[in-house]
C-alpha cells in the first residue's frame, strides 16, 4: 500500500510539472509520464522492500557460516551471549570501578575419580611421590598417557591445577623406562651421563622458577639417587656435570645455545624427554626461542630415528590444538583443562580506578587495596601483594601501615606478636630479623610485614619467604618474580597497578595477561582454603583491556618471522640446514608454519595464495630467500642462490655463539669498516650501538643524573645522551666503574644493559680478531674483561682478588704505581712489587703486615713468560717456534680449573693478525710450558719486526706483548726444480725379459703408465741411486718393485731392505709382496717382516731375501754393523752385522717424512746406509784376495756404492738436497734432471683429480666436526652417489659418529640404505661375524668404519667389502690413507687436526696429500674428486701451500745425543773431529747452509763460521751424553777422545732414550739397597717376607718402566685422567700405589688429578690391567695398550743389561732373576701376586684355592699323565667342554728340567780375567706345541748362575728352545769369572742356578751347583 500511495503522488507531481510546461511553450513530454505500477512490479516490489538486507538479512546457517570463514581456524568457536561469567558483579564507587567474579565450581558428577598411587607405582617410583596419597583428577585423567606411555602430551591447565606432579609422571616413567631407577645404569659415571636418550630437560620460563622446580625435584628425586642440576645463564656447569645429571633444569635461551652445537656428546644426544613448561609463551617476543629450540628436536628426531617424548604444560589456551599440532601431540595426548579444575576455587576482582592524576590515582590504589588486605585480614588469612619495582614493595608496606596506624588497625589486624596461633612463631623470627642487614626489612617486621625483590640477598628473600610461610607475619609485599619463582601461596593475593617497565621496550608496558594469571594463581591454599580471592588494581583504561583479553579468548600467534634470520644463522652453523630445500623442511617444523596455514591472512598470505599453494611451500621458500640474502649481504653465511646451497661464516657462528642479531652485526660491519684506528671510547660506543641495546630509551626525568653520571665516565663520551647509544655508554661506563645510581629506572637499565654488554664485546672482539684486526681486538679484549670484572684496565689487577686488600690501599697502590687512564702498563707496574721486600711494600702502601701477602697475590695474577725463535722456510713463509711457560702461583679459588689464553701475532706496520688461537692452562698443566709452531707469512720487504700478544681471556690487565726482531733474517732462495713428464709411448710389460717376472704382472696390465716408463731404463738398467717425487697414485710402489728385480736378477745374494714409515704400511706391504713374489709365486723369495709387532732370530733375518721394517728397526739393526761394543746381549743389533753388509738396495719409501717427526731415525739410517757402503768397498778394495766376492756382490768395484738408494716421495719443493745427500749427482742442467732426480710435478697423475677446499667456522674442535657431516653427505650425493667413497677423519670416535650421522641423513632422505651395494641378507649375515658393536650396526646401511681398534679379522673384512663394492662409504682414521691400498673416486679428509697430548694440531701437509691421493681408482675411474674441509682460517693457508710444498727440513737436531750416542756405542766415532766428520754425512749439515735462520746457524755465509756452529752442536750434544754418563769425554786433547759407557751401549743396543739409561741404574741402585736390607735381616729367605718383598720389588721395577722417558709422550686424552681414576679404583690397588705413584710424579704438591693425568701414570695402570686382565675403560686404552706393550720387554732387557754390566753388584742376581718374572708374566698375561693355577683356562680363585686345600700344585699337574690330569681338575672345572679345553692346555707346555751341570776345569785368560764355563744340559719334553704355541713352537728360557748368600750374578744365557721335536737335549754354556767367584768371602762351595721360564709362571727350576 505504501508503494502504491506514493506512485499515485508522484503521478501527480509529474503531471503538474507537464502541464506547466507546456504553459510554458514547451511539447514533447506527454508519452513520457510515469503511468501506474501493475500488480507484477508492485508485488516485486514488496518483496524486495519486505526483505532485511546485509548480516540483518542473513539466515542462522549462513551467519554462522560467515563467522567461521571470517574467524581464524583453530581458534574457539563464537558464543551468541558473548560477555562475563555469569554471576558477575559489577559496582562502582568514589572513582573507581569494580567487577567480581565468582569462582567456577566444578559439577562434582563429572570430576574424574581420583588415583591411588600405591595402587599403580612400584614402592621405587612411589619414593618420587612421597607425601602424595592420591593424585588430583586432573593427574588422574592424565596418569595413563603420562606414565604409561611415551606419547608426546599437551597439558592445558590452570596455575595451581598440579601441571608439575605431571611433569613428574612423565619423568619417572621416563627414568623407569631408561633402566635408571633399576640401576641398570648408574647415573653418577661418565659413561651413563652420555647413555642413549637417557637425560630429562625441564625448560622453564624463568631462571627463578628453573631454581624453583630444582629444589622441588631434587629434594622428591634424592632418595633415587637421581642428580638434577640447573643450567642457566646463573648457573654454568662443566661437561661432567652434565654428563653425570639425569635431569637438567634450564631456560629457552640456554637451552638453545647449547643445543645449537652438534656431535656426540653433545646434550642434544642424550635427550630421552623434554618438557616445556608455560609454552603459552609462544605469543611472547621469545615464544620464537621455543619454536627454533623445538624445530632442531623435531628434525633431529627425524634424521637419527631415534625417539624423544616432548611433554608442553601450558595455562588456557585458546587454540590449543594448533600448539599441540606443534608438539606432535595426537588426540590421544591432548588435554584442556578449565579453570573449575583448580584445586582451590577463586574469586577474581578487578578494580579501574578512574581518577587521572598521578599521585591521586596512586593514592587511591593504595586506599583500596588497604580495604581489600584488611578485609581479608579481618577473616584471618594472609595477604600477598604484588607491585612491580623493588622500590614500590618498601612504598605499598609503608603506605599500608601509614593506613592501619591511622585507623587504628594496625596492632589489631596486622601484627601477630601475642596472638595465640602466630605469636610463637613471631617469637623464633624476632632474633633473626634484628640481625638481617636490610634494614625495611626489621622495619616493616614490627608492623606485621616483609617485603620480597630479587635485590635482596638471598638470605633475606629467604627469611621474609620462611616469616610468611609459618605466620610470623601477615602481609608480603613482593614482586612478580615471587609468582614465578616460588611456591608460596596466600589465600589473598593482590595485584596494586599494573604497568612495568620494560628495558627492551624502553618503557612502561601492561603486566600481561599470562602473568595476571600466574598471579592469581597464587591465590589460595590447598588443604587450607575452600576458595582464594585475588585483585587487580589498575587504572580504568587498563581495567577494561584486562577484562576484554578475559572474556576474549585470542588465538595466540607466532613471532618468529620476525627472528627468522637469527634462527636460521644458528641451524647453518650447527649444520643442520645446508641449503634452501633443507631450509624450508625445518621451518614446517615451526609453530609459525602451523599458525601460517591456519590463519595465512595476519601473515601476509591471500585467498588466492593458500589455495595455489595449500601447503604454502612458497612462501616458506620466500620467508627463507629472504633471510639468506639478508645473512649473505652481512656475510653470516654464504648463499648461492643458483643452488640454493648455504654455508657458513666465521661471522655468522661468532653470532650464533653469542646470540647476537642480524641488526647488530650490521652495525658493527657498517662502523667497523669506518674505523681506521679505533680509539677506547670509540669501541665502547660501539658496543652501545647494537640493536640488543635500542630500546632503551632516554626519559627526560632522567636527564639530570645521566649528565652527573657523564662527568664521571672513565672514557670521554662524544656522542648525545639523548640518544639511546649515548645514554647506554654513560651507564655501560659507570657501572663497571661502580657508581651509585639513584633513579629506579636507570637501575634497570644498568642492570639490562650489564646483562648483555659483555656478550655483545666479546663477540666484536672475536669478530675483530676473526678480521685481522689487531688495535680492535685487543681493546674490545679489554673493554669486555673490564665489564665481566668491572674494572678498568689502568687500575691494580689486584682488584680481582675480591675482599682481600682494602679498597684504600688499592688506592694508593693505583696512585704510585700506575700511569693514569691511557695507562695499560698497570701489570708490569705491579710486577714491581715483587722486587721489592714484603717491608718495602708494606711501607710503600700503608697495609701493616701487608706486604706478603699483597705480594703472593701478585704472584697469583696470570703472566706467561714468551721466548720465539723464527725459522724460514720459504721466502714468503716462516715458522715461528714459540715457548709459553706459565709464570704464576696457581690457586683454585681465584683461577678455577682452567685458564684461558689467547695467543696471536700482529704485524702492526699494517695492523694486521696473522694468526691466533686460544689455548687453555689447567691446574695440572700450569707447571708445564706449552710450545707452539706457528706458519706465518712475510712480504718482500719484510718488516722490521712482529708482535706476540699473549693476553688472559678473563684477567683484566694481564697481558704481555713480544716483539719478533728480523734483523738478521735470512729468507731462503726459492727453488722447484720439476722434472717435466715426457710424451712417449708406454712401455709394455714385455720389457722385463725375464719370464718370471713377466708372469707376475702380465695378468695385472700390459704396459707400464708415464711416470714408471719414463724411469724405467735408470730403474731396471742401472744401479744408480734415485730419487722420485710423485703424488699418491703414481704408482712409485712398482717402481721399487723394478729396483728389486734388477737387484736380484744382476746379484741374487743380495738383500733389500724396504723402509715403510708406518707399521700399517709394512703390513700391507708385506701382504702384497709376499702374495706376488713369495713362496707361491713364480720368485719364490722369502719376504720377512720386522717392526714393533715382531721379532725374528738372527737365522731368518739372514735367510731373508727381502726385509720390510720400520725406520726404528732398521736403525737398531745397523747401529750393530761393526760388530763392536754389543757385549754378550742377544739383542737384534747384535744380529745385524752379517745382514747389513749383505744389503744390495735400500728402499725409502715416503721420503719426504725426513721433514716430520720421525724424520731423524730416516736421517740416519741413510746417512749410516752410505757410510757403510763406502766403508765396506774400501776394506774389500783394501784386500785383493776379496775382489772375486765384491764382483758377486757388487758387480765393478770402482762403478758404484755397495748399497743402492732408492728414495719414494711426493713432489718436493728442494729436491737437489735430497738428491746430494742421497749420493746422486749434483750435477745440474735448467733443461734437464739431475741424474738420478725425478720430481714431478704435483698435477702429474695418472688419473686427474679435482679438489674442493671448503672452510667451517667455530673455535671448537668438536662442534666444527659435527658441522661438516651434513656438507660431506652432500658431496657425496653430488660427486660420487653410487661410486665408492673414502672419509678421512682423526679419530676412532670421529669414524663412529661420521658413520651414524650418514646414515641418519639417507633416513631423512627416504633411503636408510643408500650406501649399501649388496643384498640385505648378504650384509647381515656377515655382520653377524663383526666383533665392533659400532661397526656391525652401521655395516647393515653400506657405511663402515675402520680404525686401529678394530680386530684384524673386522678390518679384513672392511676392506674386501669395500673393494668388491658391497659398501659405499669407509669411513676411516688417517693412518688408513699410508696403511692400505683402499682407492676410491671421492675422498673426503673431514678436518686436518688431530689430538696430541693437551691440544689439537694440524696434520703435517704430507698427510693431507697422502688422503687425498687415495682419490680415483686406476682402471675404473677417468677422474678422481677430492673434497678438504678444513677449520676457516687455515683455509687460505692450504689454499696456498696444498700444491706448493715446503721444502724438506732436517728434524736431526733434538734427536742428535740419540744418533751420535749409538755410533759412539758402534765405535764409528771416537773423537771430535770424527763426530763433526759425522754430519757431514746427513741432510742436516746440508740444510743448515741452504737455510742458516731456520737452524739459528750464522747467515752471513762463510765457511768457517759453519764450522765453528757444527763443532759448537756436537761439544754441546757430547756434554749432555756426559752428564747422563753415556759416553766418556777426555779434553786434554783438542779433538776431544771419546768413549762409550755401559749406559751408552744400553741406549744404542736396546733403543732407548740417551736420558733413559740413567733412569734406569737410579732405579737398579734402589732396588739393590732393598735387596741388601732384606740379606743382612734376621729373617730366612724362604718365608712369606721374601715373597713379599720380590712383590714390592717388581711393582717398584714396572712403575720404573713406566716412568721412562719412552713413555713421556702416551697420550692422555681430554678428561682421561678420570678414565685412570677408574682403572686404579677397578685394580684395587690399595693407597701403598698411590704412595708410590706419588713419590714418581714429578709434580710439586700434585693431587690425585694430576697425578691420574701423567702418561706415566697411565702407563703402570696399563701394564697392572694388562697383567690383572680387568677391563679398560675406554676403547682407546686398547690400543695404547698395545703401544706400551711393544716396547716393555726391550725396556725390561735393558735392565737387566745394566745388571749384567755391573756383576760386583749386591743384589744382582736376585735383581736380575727379578726383571726376567716380568718379561714372564707379560708373555703369561699373570699378575704378578696371581695364583700360577689361575693360567690354567676356566679355572676360578676358588678352584685354585680348592686345589690347594688338597696339597695339589702347579707343578704336579704338568708332571701327571692325561688321565690324572682329567681327574685333578674334574672337581674344580665340572663342564666337559671347558675342562678339556683346560686339559688341551696343560698337554701343550713343554716340560723342562736340569740335567747334568758341570764346571771346566779348562783354563782361559780374557781381558786378564780367569774365565771357566758351566756346562748345563736342559731335557725337554716338548707336548703338544700346535694346541697353544703361535711362535712356531718356540719358547724363552732365562738361565743365571749366582752366589747364594750376596746373590752376585756370575752369569746369564737367554735360550730359544724349538719344541718341534716331541723330546730333546739342549746343552748350554755359561761363562763366568772364576777369581771373582772365589774371591768371594760368603762362597760356600756352591753355585745357585736359576732357569726361569718366559712364557709361564710357576714352573721355574732352582739348582745348587757344586764347585
Amino acid at each position: 500500500k505504501d508503494i502504491l500511495k506514493e506512485a499515485k503522488r508522484a503521478a501527480k507531481r509529474a503531471a503538474a510539472a507537464v502541464s506547466a510546461a507546456s504553459e510554458a511553450g514547451v511539447f514533447g513530454f506527454e508519452d513520457h509520464l510515469p503511468s501506474l505500477l501493475d500488480s507484477f512490479t508492485l508485488q516485486d516490489e514488496a518483496i524486495n522492500f519486505g526483505t532485511k538486507k546485509g548480516v540483518a538479512g542473513m539466515s542462522d546457517e549462513n551467519l554462522r557460516a560467515m563467522r567461521a570463514n571470517l574467524l581464524p581456524e583453530g581458534s574457539k568457536v563464537y558464543y551468541d551471549t558473548l560477555g562475563l561469567p555469569a554471576g558477575t558483579k559489577r559496582e562502582w564507587g568514589d572513582g573507581y570501578e569494580k567487577v567480581t567474579i565468582s569462582p567456577r565450581i566444578m559439577d562434582e558428577s563429572t570430576r574424574r575419580e581420583r588415583i591411588k598411587i600405591s595402587e599403580v607405582m612400584s614402592a621405587t617410583e612411589r619414593r618420587a611421590f612421597e607425601g602424595t596419597e592420591y593424585l588430583n583428577p586432573m593427574q588422574s585423567t592424565v596418569f595413563e598417557a603420562a606414565f604409561l606411555s611415551q606419547e608426546n602430551l599437551l597439558i592445558c591447565a590452570p596455575t595451581g591445577a598440579g601441571k608439575t606432579n605431571v611433569a613428574m609422571l612423565c619423568i619417572v616413567a621416563h627414568l623407569r623406562d631408561k633402566g635408571v631407577l633399576d640401576g641398570k645404569i648408574m647415573s653418577s659415571s661418565l659413561v651413563s651421563g652420555f647413555a642413549p636418550r637417557k637425560k630429562v630437560i625441564y625448560i622453564a620460563p624463568m631462571k627463578a622458577l628453573a631454581q624453583e622446580v630444582v629444589e622441588k625435584f631434587d629434594s622428591k628425586l634424592k632418595s633415587l639417587k637421581i642428580i638434577v642440576r640447573e643450567l642457566t645463564g646463573d648457573m654454568q656447569l662443566t661437561k661432567a656435570e652434565v654428563a653425570s645429571a639425569d635431569i637438567i633444569v634450564t631456560t629457552p635461551e640456554k637451552f638453545d645455545v647449547v643445543t645449537r652445537k652438534s656431535g656426540d656428546g653433545s646434550l642434544c644426544q642424550t635427550i630421552g624427554l623434554v618438557i616445556i613448561d608455560e609454552i603459552h609463551l609462544l605469543a611472547d617476543e621469545r615464544g620464537a626461542v621455543i619454536e627454533s629450540v623445538v624445530a632442531r628436536l623435531h628434525r633431529l628426531v627425524e634424521s637419527t630415528q631415534q625417539s624423544m617424548r616432548l611433554v608442553g604444560l601450558s595455562a588456557t589456551l585458546p587454540n590449543y590444538s594448533d600448539v599441540a599440532l606443534f608438539l606432535g601431540v595426537n588426540e590421544r595426548g591432548l588435554f584442556y583443562f578449565g579453570q573449575e579444575h583448580r584445586p582451590v576455587p577463586l574469586e577474581q576482582q578487578f578494580i579501574g580506578v578512574s581518577t587521572k592524576d598521578r599521585y591521586a590515582r596512586e593514592r587511591k590504589m593504595n586506599e583500596i587495596c588497604y580495604n581489600v588486605v584488611s578485609d581479608s585480614l579481618r577473616r584471618g588469612h594472609q595477604v600477598m601483594v604484588f607491585v612491580h619495582s623493588r622500590k614500590g614493595t618498601g612504598e605499598t608496606a609503608t603506605a599500608l601501615a601509614d593506613i592501619a596506624a591511622k585507623n587504628g588497625e594496625l596492632e589489631s589486624l596486622f601484627l601477630t606478636v601475642g596472638t595465640e596461633s602466630h605469636g610463637a612463631a613471631y617469637g623464633r623470627y624476632s632474633d633473626r630479623v634484628a640481625k638481617s642487614r636490610n634494614r625495611e626489612v626489621s622495619l616493616h617486621f614490627t608492623n606485621g610485614m616483609s617485603i620480597h625483590h630479587a635485590g635482596m640477598l638471598r638470605h633475606d628473600r629467604k627469611l621474609s619467604e620462611q616469616m610468611f610461610a609459618d605466620g610470623a607475619i601477615k602481609v608480603l609485599c613482593c614482586t612478580a618474580t615471587l609468582a614465578w619463582g616460588i611456591n608460596l601461596p596466600a589465600h589473598t593475593v593482590v595485584i596494586k597497578g599494573t604497568e612495568i617497565y620494560n628495558p627492551e621496550k624502553g618503557g612502561n608496558v601492561d603486566l600481561s595477561i599470562l602473568d595476571v594469571q600466574q598471579i592469581f594463581g597464587r591465590a589460595g591454599r590447598p588443604q587450607f582454603d575452600t576458595f582464594g580471592e585475588a585483585t587487580l588494581i589498575t587504572t580504568h583504561d587498563a581495567f577494561l583491556r584486562y577484562l576484554n583479553l578475559l572474556v576474549r579468548d585470542v588465538p595466540i600467534e607466532s613471532n618468529f618471522i620476525k627472528q627468522l634470520a637469527d634462527h636460521l644463522n644458528a641451524e647453518v652453523v650447527g649444520g643442520t640446514v645446508t641449503n634452501i630445500r633443507e631450509a624450508v623442511q625445518w621451518l614446517t617444523f615451526t609453530y609459525l608454519y602451523v599458525r601460517m596455514c591456519r590463519n595465512p591472512l595476519i601473515y601476509g598470505i591471500t585467498h588466492d595464495q593458500k589455495e595455489d599453494d595449500p601447503s604454502l611451500q612458497g612462501r616458506c621458500k620466500e620467508l627463507i630467500h629472504t633471510a639468506a640474502k639478508l645473512l649473505d649481504e652481512l656475510r653470516m653465511l654464504r648463499y648461492d642462490e643458483e643452488s640454493g646451497n648455504l654455508a657458513n661464516t666465521e661471522l655468522g657462528s661468532i653470532a650464533s655463539t653469542f646470540y647476537i642479531r642480524t641488526d647488530s652485526v650490521a652495525t658493527f660491519n657498517e662502523k667497523l669498516k669506518r674505523m681506521q684506528s679505533p680509539q677506547d671510547k670509540d669501541l665502547c660506543h660501539l658496543i652501545c650501538c647494537a640493536s640488543e641495546f635500542e630500546n632503551i630509551k632516554v626519559r627526560q626525568d632522567e636527564m639530570d643524573e645521566i649528565d652527573n653520571l657523564k662527568k664521571r665516565c672513565y672514557l670521554e663520551v662524544d656522542i648525545p645522551t639523548d640518544e639511546f647509544s649515548g645514554k647506554c655508554c654513560v651507564l655501560l661506563q659507570n657501572f663497571v666503574s661502580n657508581a651509585k645510581i639513584s633513579s629506579f629506572t636507570l637501575i634497570s637499565d644498568t642492570n639490562y644493559i650489564a646483562q648483555n654488554a659483555a656478550r655483545v664485546s666479546r663477540a666484536m672482539f672475536e669478530m675483530a680478531l676473526k678480521e685481522g684486526k689487531s688495535s680492535a681486538a685487543l681493546k674490545l679484549l679489554r673493554l669486555t674483561k673490564s665489564i665481566d670484572k668491572r674494572i678498568w684496565w689502568s687500575q691494580s689487577p689486584l682488584r680481582q682478588f675480591t675482599g682481600e686488600i682494602p679498597d684504600q690501599v688499592l688506592k694508593v697502590l693505583e696512585t704510585k704505581t700506575n700511569g693514569g687512564k691511557n695507562s695499560y702498563n698497570s701489570m708490569e707496574n705491579t710486577l714491581l712489587l715483587l722486587e721489592l721486600q714484603p717491608i718495602e711494600v708494606e711501607q710503600l702502601c700503608h697495609f701493616k703486615k701487608g706486604g706478603y701477602k699483597i705480594q703472593r697475590l701478585v704472584s697469583m695474577l696470570p703472566r706467561v713468560d714468551v721466548s720465539c725463535s723464527v725459522h724460514p722456510i720459504t721466502n714468503s713463509i716462516l715458522n715461528f717456534c714459540v715457548h709459553l711457560a706459565p709464570n704464576f702461583e696457581w690457586s683454585s679459588r681465584w683461577h678455577g680449573g682452567a685458564l684461558g689464553f689467547w695467543f696471536w701475532i700482529e704485524d702492526s706496520d699494517n695492523d694486521r693478525v696473522y694468526h691466533h688461537e686460544h689455548f687453555l692452562i689447567s691446574r695440572r698443566s700450569h707447571v708445564s710450558p706449552v710450545d707452539l709452531e706457528v706458519k706465518v707469512p712475510v712480504f718482500d720487504p719484510p718488516p722490521s719486526q712482529y708482535y706476540l700478544y699473549i693476553v688472559s681471556d678473563t684477567w683484566v690487565g694481564c697481558e704481555s706483548v713480544t716483539p719478533v726482531l728480523f734483523k738478521h733474517l735470512l729468507l731462503p732462495d726459492r727453488e722447484m726444480p720439476y722434472t717435466d713428464l715426457l710424451n712417449i709411448t708406454p712401455l709394455p710389460v714385455a720389457a722385463l725379459e725375464e719370464p718370471d717376472y713377466l708372469e707376475i704382472y702380465r695378468s695385472r696390465f700390459a704396459v707400464f703408465n708415464p711416470i714408471q716408463t719414463q724411469l724405467f731404463h735408470v730403474l731396471y738398467h742401472s744401479n744408480l741411486n734415485i730419487l722420485i717425487g710423485a703424488p699418491t697414485g703414481s704408482g712409485k710402489t712398482l717402481i721399487a718393485e723394478l729396483a728389486l728385480m734388477r737387484l736380484k736378477r744382476t746379484k741374487p745374494e743380495s738383500k733389500c731392505v724396504y723402509i715403510a714409515p708406518l707399521k700399517s704400511l709394512a703390513r700391507e706391504r708385506l701382504k702384497e709382496w709376499r702374495l706376488r713374489f713369495g713362496p707361491t709365486s713364480s720368485t719364490n723369495w722369502k719376504i720377512l717382516e720386522l717392526s714393533g709387532d715382531t721379532h725374528h732370530d738372527a737365522h731368518a733375518l739372514n735367510e731373508a731375501d727381502v726385509l720390510i721394517c720400520t725406520p726404528e728397526k732398521w736403525d737398531l739393526i745397523t747401529r750393530g754393523w761393526r760388530g763392536v761394543g754389543l757385549g754378550s746381549t742377544n739383542s737384534i743389533a747384535a744380529s745385524g752385522k752379517k745382514f747389513v753388509k749383505l744389503v744390495g738396495l735400500l728402499i725409502i719409501d715416503e721420503i719426504h717424512l725426513l721433514g716430520e717427526e720421525r724424520g731423524a731415525v730416516l736421517e740416519a739410517i741413510v746417512s749410516r746406509t752410505r757410510l757403510i757402503s763406502r766403508t765396506i768397498l774400501e776394506e774389500y778394495r783394501s784386500s785383493s784376495h776379496q775382489a772375486n766376492v765384491i764382483n758377486k756382490i757388487t758387480g765393478p768395484a770402482s762403478e758404484h756404492d755397495i748399497t743402492r738408494i732408492i728414495g719414494l716421495s711426493t713432489a718436493l719443493a728442494n729436491p737437489r738436497d735430497l738428491a746430494d745427500w742421497m749420493g746422486i749427482s749434483d750435477v745440474y742442467d735448467s733443461s734437464i734432471a739431475c741424474k738420478g732426480l725425478y720430481n714431478f710435478r704435483p698435477s702429474v697423475r695418472p688419473i686427474p683429480m679435482d679438489v674442493h677446499l671448503q672452510g667451517y667456522p667455530g673455535r671448537h674442535y668438536c662442534p666444527r666436526m659435527a658441522t661438516m657431516n651434513k656438507p660431506a653427505y652432500a658431496a657425496i650425493k653430488e660427486h660420487a652417489p653410487n661410486q665408492p667413497v673414502l672419509i678421512f677423519v682423526s679419530s676412532r670416535r670421529q669414524t663412529r659418529l661420521t658413520a651414524l650421522d650418514l646414515i641418519s641423513f639417507a633416513a631423512a632422505d627416504g633411503n636408510p640404505s643408500a650406501f649399501l651395494g649388496c643384498d640385505h641378507n648378504y650384509i647381515e649375515g656377515i655382520s653377524e661375524t663383526i666383533v665392533d658393536a659400532s661397526l656391525k650396526h652401521t655395516l647393515v646401511y653400506g657405511v663402515a668404519i675402520h680404525h686401529a681398534g678394530l680386530t684384524s679379522s673386522d678390518r679384513e673384512v672392511v676392506e674386501s667389502l669395500f673393494l668388491n663394492g658391497s659398501i659405499q662409504v669407509l669411513v676411516a682414521t688417517a693412518t688408513l690413507a699410508w696403511g692400505v691400498n683402499l682407492p676410491a673416486h671421492l675422498v673426503i679428509v673431514k678436518g686436518t687436526e688431530y689430538f696430541e697430548r693437551t691440544r689439537f694440531v694440524d696434520y703435517p701437509l704430507t698427510d693431507v696429500l697422502q688422503m687425498i691421493g687415495r682419490a680415483g681408482r686406476p682402471g675404473y675411474s677417468k677422474q678422481g674428486v677430492a673434497v678438504v674441509m678444513v677449520a676457516q682460517e687455515k683455509k687460505a693457508f692450504y689454499k696456498r701451500f696444498l700444491y706448493s710444498p715446503f721444502p724438506v727440513e732436517s728434524c736431526l737436531q733434538p734427536r742428535l745425543e740419540v744418533n751420535i750416542n749409538a755410533e759412539i756405542a758402534g765405535s764409528t766415532i771416537n773423537n771430535l773431529s770424527d763426530a763433526v766428520g759425522y754430519l757431514s754425512w746427513t741432510y742436516y749439515f746440508r740444510r743448515v747452509q741452504k737455510n742458516p735462520s731456520y737452524y739459528d746457524a750464522p747467515t752471513d755465509g762463510a765457511k768457517d763460521k759453519f764450522e765453528t756452529y757444527f763443532y759448537g752442536v756436537m761439544k754441546e750434544t757430547l756434554t749432555r751424553l756426559e752428564e747422563h754418563n753415556c759416553v766418556k769425554v777426555d779434553r786434554e786433547y783438542d779433538d776431544w777422545q771419546l768413549s762409550t759407557t755401559v749406559l751408552g751401549c744400553t741406549a744404542s743396543l736396546f733403543y732407548l732414550d740417551y736420558r733413559t739409561s740413567l733412569q734406569m741404574e737410579s732405579s737398579v741402585n734402589v732396588l739393590q739397597k732393598s735387596i741388601v736390607e732384606f740379606s743382612t735381616s734376621p729373617h730366612p729367605r724362604a718365608n712369606q717376607n721374601y715373597r713379599k718383598l720380590e712383590l714390592s720389588i717388581l711393582d717398584r721395577a714396572i712403575m720404573s718402566i713406566a716412568w721412562t722417558h719412552e713413555f713421556d709422550d702416551l697420550p692422555v686424552r681430554h678428561n682421561e685422567e678420570e678414565s685412570n681414576a677408574r682403572l686404579f679404583a677397578a685394580l684395587k690397588l690399595g693407597p701403598s700405589a698411590l704412595s708410590l705413584l706419588r713419590e714418581f710424579c714429578s709434580l710439586m704438591n700434585a693431587s690425585d688429578s694430576d697425578i691420574m693425568g701423567d702418561p706415566h701414570t697411565k702407563c703402570y695402570l696399563l701394564v697392572q690391567a694388562y697383567l690383572s686382565r680387568t677391563p679398560l675403560p675406554v676403547s682407546d686404552y686398547v690400543n695404547d695398550t698395545k703401544s706400551v706393550l711393544d716396547q716393555l720387554p726391550r725396556l725390561v732387557g735393558a735392565m737387566q743389561y745394566i745388571v749384567q754390566s755391573s756383576p760386583d753388584r749386591n743384589g744382582s742376581f736376585d735383581i736380575f732373576c727379578m726383571l726376567t718374572k716380568i718379561k714372564q708374566s707379560l708373555n703369561s698375561r699373570s699378575a704378578l701376586d696371581y695364583d700360577p693355577l689361575l693360567q690354567i683356562p676356566f679355572m676360578t680363585k676358588s678352584g685354585a684355592s680348592t686345589l690347594e686345600t688338597r696339597g695339589i700344585k702347579f707343578q704336579e699337574i704338568f708332571q701327571s699323565d692325561i688321565l690324572a690330569v682329567g681327574d685333578t681338575l674334574k672337581e674344580v672345572i665340572p663342564n666337559d667342554s671347558d675342562r678339556k679345553k683346560a686339559v688341551n692346555f696343560v698337554r701343550s707346555v713343554p716340560i723342562v728340567s736340569v740335567g747334568k751341570t758341570t764346571i771346566s776345569q779348562s783354563r782361559e785368560i780374557t781381558d786378564g780375567k780367569h774365565t771357566r764355563k758351566c756346562r748345563i744340559e736342559l731335557h725337554v719334553i716338548a707336548g703338544n706345541v700346535g694346541k697353544r704355541m703361535a711362535d712356531d713352537g718356540l719358547i724363552n728360557l732365562s738361565v743365571s748362575i749366582g752366589l747364594p748368600l750376596r746373590q752376585l750374578l756370575l752369569g746369564h744365557r737367554s735360550v730359544r728352545l724349538n719344541c718341534e721335536k716331541k723330546t730333546f737335549t739342549k746343552t748350554i754354556e755359561i761363562h763366568f769369572d772364576w777369581n771373582f767367584a772365589k774371591t768371594d768371602a760368603d762362597v760356600q762351595g756352591s753355585f745357585s742356578l736359576n732357569v726361569i721360564r718366559e712364557d709361564i709362571r710357576g714352573l721355574d727350576l732352582q739348582k745348587q751347583i757344586e764347585m
